[in-house]
């Protein structure tokens, strides 16, 4: 198949929505498909292009065997709810030289749109439509619910734009997708979709991220002692998840020497967290740039306890992408969550972690003091088990293949008939 991926992340991001993008595409060409990209420069998680991107304007490269074509596009250093719009919208106007070409050139087998940002489906959608291409849209969260319970966005007028622009792409998409039972429900429930919503989760490659001994972690890299108890939060540092509470945690923790908090990773809330920890003088807490995908299951090894969290108003808009990686690598994770929730209920169905309730420093206190005086090793074991069963890589890329072929077969199948 010729197929068309449009996305604002792709590889070679290390962590978020552009990861698992890059690796879709890696895995497309695997089976012999040819793979084009429209894309922006790599800037997430650090919300700063990537140095050996930086000054470049429009470039193609060949990643993977995929080939990419990359736009440049605003970048804001503080990241407000504005800023965020034109920083989206303006990649959507500097992709448009690409989409010039793609229109007049031969058409695609399908066209695989990633979102968020959602507004990025309004080009596919307009040219599948003149094209007779399919459309699959993969929806990693949602993005404009999300932006309303989070009070990102208040003005109803706008808000209602939002939602008819969504509603008009999701009519012109030929297959929907997402990545929790909670999300497909949720888009379901919008009443606009063509044909049922697919499941299409996150994966981890469990063979290559797995349980490493603590002698084989990164604790001696970091400074960190054999009998420290170190809880980990990796990942993006941004507004979704609150996380000014693990800092509340840590002056609680203040006393136990031997109670460590490591922040790795990057984002715009990262100079708050910082500054918190200055406020309070705090020795128990460092900060570390995210770690290289060769050193990730060292990295998940340094810790006894790994933290999910997010706010309540987030439960089922959005699935945190780093509990594939901490489950592969038979970690316990702490993780908020409200009962009922995708993420609340295949944490506890399978006992693969401690649940707390969400935006409360008393609830997080309370799960790290407890994991710490806990034997783990039952949540560590069922998690390993959980990703290799469920999570696998191959496995999920394998299934999403089948449902191209499937696509591809139906829309022959409808050309032959007309």
């Amino acid at each position: 198949m010729r197929i068309l991926i449009y996305d604002i992340n792709y590889s070679p991001e290390l962590t978020g929505v552009g990861k698992y993008t890059g690796e879709m595409g890696a895995w497309l060409v695997s089976q012999g498909h040819s793979v084009r990209v429209i894309t922006a420069m790599p800037y997430y998680p650090e919300w700063e292009v990537h140095k050996q991107y930086k000054g470049k304007l429009w470039l193609t490269e060949t990643i993977e065997g995929a080939i990419v074509h990359r736009c440049p596009f605003y970048v804001p250093k503080k990241v407000t709810s504005l800023k965020r719009i034109l920083h989206e919208f303006s990649f959507v106007m500097s992709s448009l030289p690409y989409w010039l070409r793609v229109l007049v050139g031969k058409p695609y087998d399908v066209v695989i749109c990633v979102a968020p940002p959602f507004h990025i489906g309004l080009i596919p959608a307009l040219y599948t439509s003149l094209r007779k291409t399919p459309l699959w849209l993969h929806l990693q969260d949602l993005q404009i619910d999300m932006a309303k319970e989070l009070g990102m966005l208040t003005n109803q007028r706008f808000l209602n734009l939002l939602f008819q622009i969504e509603q008009f792409i999701l009519k012109r998409s030929t297959v929907v997708s997402t990545i929790s039972e909670g999300m497909v429900r949720k888009a379901a429930e919008k009443n606009v979709i063509k044909a049922p919503c697919v499941l299409f989760p996150n994966w981890v490659d469990d063979t290559y991220i797995r349980p490493l001994p603590r002698a084989e972690s990164l604790r001696a890299e970091l400074g960190l002692q054999d009998d420290d108890k170190v809880v980990l939060y990796s990942g993006s540092l941004g507004e979704k998840q609150g996380l000014e509470l693990i800092i509340e945690a840590a002056r609680q923790f203040k006393t136990r020497a031997n109670t460590k908090f490591l922040i790795c990773g990057s984002g715009g809330g990262k100079a708050r967290l910082e500054a918190l920890v200055r406020e309070y003088a705090l020795t128990n807490v460092s900060f570390h740039p995210l770690q290289p995908y060769e050193k990730l299951s060292a990295l998940l090894a340094t810790a006894d306890v790994h933290l999910v969290l997010q706010k309540k108003s987030a439960s089922d808009l959005v699935l945190p992408s780093k509990l594939t990686s901490i489950l592969a690598a038979g970690g316990c994770a702490l993780v908020s969550a409200v009962p009922g929730t995708t993420l609340y209920d295949v944490i506890d169905r399978h006992r693969m972690g401690i649940l707390i309730e969400p935006e409360s420093a008393d609830a997080l206190i309370a799960g790290i003091d407890q994991a710490c005086r806990t034997d783990l090793s039952v949540y560590q074991q069922n998690a390993r088990a959980y990703a290799k069963r469920y999570l696998s890589k191959e496995m999920i890329l394998q299934a999403f293949g089948d449902e191209l072929l499937r696509l591809q077969q139906s829309v022959s199948e409808k050309e032959l008939a007309e």
